[in-house]
C-alpha cells in the first residue's frame, strides 16, 4: 500500500554523498508509487545570517519547527524521515513531528550527535575525547568545528541541551546507521540500541560491471582534505612502482597543496582531475584497476566504495571503521594500516602486479553489491523500517 512520506534534508555548501543519498531515497520512493513531500534547507543561506541568529537556529529553530508543522497539516504524512538537520533545520523539527504523533526516522550519515565535527577526527588521527561527555569541552578547546572556538561552542551547547530535553531518546523513533561499526559507536555514545537499525546506502542506477581488460590506472575519488588521507596517498605514490598511474578526482581545502606536492616530487604518474560530474566519476571507476580509499577517519559510509563494488572494481582501503567492515580483506580488496604510506604502497604494488587476482576480487565485489547495495535491497530495508514504526503507532492507538 502506498505511503505518504515527508522527507527533509539540510543541504551542504559543497554537495556530497549525504545529498546524493537523500535524493536517492526520494527518487526510490516516488518510483515505487509513494507520495513524497520534501522539506529542503540549504547551507548557502548561512552567509546572509548574523552569528547570533545562526547560533540560535542551530540550537532550536522556531522557523523550521513551524515549517514542519505546516507541511504535516498540508500533506498528512504516515512517516517523517530526516537526513541531515544541521545546522539550519535544527533538532526542533523532531518536536514538531512528535507533537502530531507521527513516527520519526533519522538517518545518521556521520557522528554529529556525539562529536562536534561529526567525524571523530582531530589533528590527523581518530579522536573520541568527547564521547559520553555531558559538555563536549575538548571539542571547544581544540576548535573542532570549522576551526572556531565560538562556533564549536554553539555546537557543544546544542549537543548538551538536547539530551537534557530527551530529544535523542524520546523524539526519534528510529535511527538509521549505515554500517554496524557506526551503530556500535552510536550505542557506545548513549543512543538507545533498540532504536538503531543498520541500512547501508545503495547505488542506483546500477552502473553494471565494467567489461574488457584495459585497466590502466588506480583511482581515488573524494574530498581533498586531511581526514581523507590524501597526503598519505601521495606519500605512498612516491614509493610505488613508477609505471602505476594514479587518477585523483575531487576538490577540497588541500587542492593547492597536493598540486604543489605532485610538482615538487615529480610525481608524473599522478593526475589531479578536480571535481567531476557523477557520470564521469562512474566512467572513471569502470576503467580503474582498483579504487584507493586511504581515509584517516572512520568513514561512516563511502559511496564511492560501493559504486566501485557495483562496477566490479576491488578496493585498497584503510583498515579502519566502515572501510574495514565493507571491504573483505583478501576477497574484495586489500586493507592497509591507517596512515602507513609504506604499507599502502606495498598493497598497491601487490594488487597491480596481479591482474588475475584483481579481476577475481572485482567479481567478488560485484557479488557483494548484488547482495547488499542494490536499490531493491535499499527499498525493502526502508519499507521494513517505515512499516514497523507505523504498525507500532497504530497498535498504541495513534491515528495517522
Amino acid at each position: 500500500m502506498p505511503l505518504r512520506v515527508l522527507l527533509a534534508h539540510n543541504r551542504y555548501m559543497e554537495p556530497g554523498g549525504e545529498d546524493l543519498a537523500y535524493e536517492s531515497d526520494v527518487a526510490l520512493l516516488r518510483r515505487r508509487g509513494h507520495y513524497v513531500a520534501e522539506l529542503i534547507e540549504d547551507n548557502n543561506r548561512i552567509g546572509g545570517m548574523g552569528q547570533a541568529r545562526l547560533a540560535a537556529r542551530t540550537i532550536w529553530s522556531i522557523d523550521s519547527r513551524k515549517r514542519v508543522a505546516e507541511l504535516i497539516e498540508e500533506t498528512h504524512p504516515d512517516v517523517i524521515h530526516f537526513h541531515n538537520t544541521f545546522p539550519l533545520l535544527s533538532p526542533s523539527v523532531y518536536s514538531a513531528s512528535a507533537s502530531y504523533g507521527i513516527p520519526v526516522v533519522q538517518t545518521l550519515h556521520n557522528f554529529r550527535l556525539l562529536c562536534l565535527n561529526g567525524l571523530f577526527y582531530r589533528d590527523g588521527h581518530v579522536c573520541e575525547d568527547c564521547m559520553r561527555r555531558f559538555l563536549p569541552w575538548p571539542g571547544v578547546l581544540h576548535a573542532c568545528y570549522r576551526s572556531s572556538r565560538p562556533a564549536s561552542g554553539v555546537v557543544a551547547v546544542m549537543l548538551s541541551f538536547h539530551p537534557l530535553l530527551g530529544t535523542w531518546t524520546k523524539r526519534v523513533d528510529a535511527y538509521i546507521a549505515l554500517t554496524n561499526h557506526t551503530r556500535e559507536k552510536l550505542v557506545a555514545g548513549g543512543l538507545p540500541p533498540d532504536k538503531i537499525v543498520v541500512r547501508p546506502n545503495f547505488v542506483d542506477p546500477d552502473p553494471g560491471r565494467s567489461e574488457g581488460e584495459a585497466k590502466p590506472y588506480a583511482l581515488f575519488v573524494g574530498r581533498l582534505s586531511q581526514e581523507k588521507g590524501v597526503q598519505i596517498l601521495l606519500r605512498a605514490w612516491g614509493l610505488v612502482r613508477r609505471e602505476i598511474p594514479l587518477v585523483m578526482i575531487g576538490d577540497g581545502p588541500l587542492s593547492s597543496e597536493l598540486k604543489g606536492l605532485v610538482e615538487s616530487r615529480e610525481l608524473s604518474n599522478v593526475k589531479l582531475m578536480g571535481h567531476q560530474p557523477r557520470n564521469r566519476v562512474l566512467a572513471a571507476l569502470k576503467g580503474a584497476r582498483f579504487l584507493v580509499v586511504p581515509s584517516n577517519c572512520y568513514e561512516s559510509f563511502s559511496l564511492a566504495l560501493v559504486e566501485a563494488f557495483a562496477s566490479g572494481v576491488p578496493i585498497v582501503a584503510s583498515r579502519l571503521g566502515a572501510m574495514a567492515e565493507i571491504v573483505d580483506d583478501g576477497r574484495t580488496g586489500l586493507l592497509f594500516e591507517p596512515g602507513n604510506a609504506v604499507d599502502l604502497a606495498d598493497k598497491v604494488n601487490r594488487l597491480w602486479s596481479n591482474a588475475e587476482q584483481s579481476q577475481a576480487m572485482g567479481g567478488q565485489a560485484r557479488q557483494d553489491f548484488e547482495r547488499k547495495y542494490t536499490a531493491e535491497q535499499g527499498y525493502q530495508e526502508l519499507m521494513a523500517i517505515y512499516n514497523r514504526l507505523i504498525g507500532a503507532r497504530r497498535g498504541n492507538g495513534h491515528s495517522e
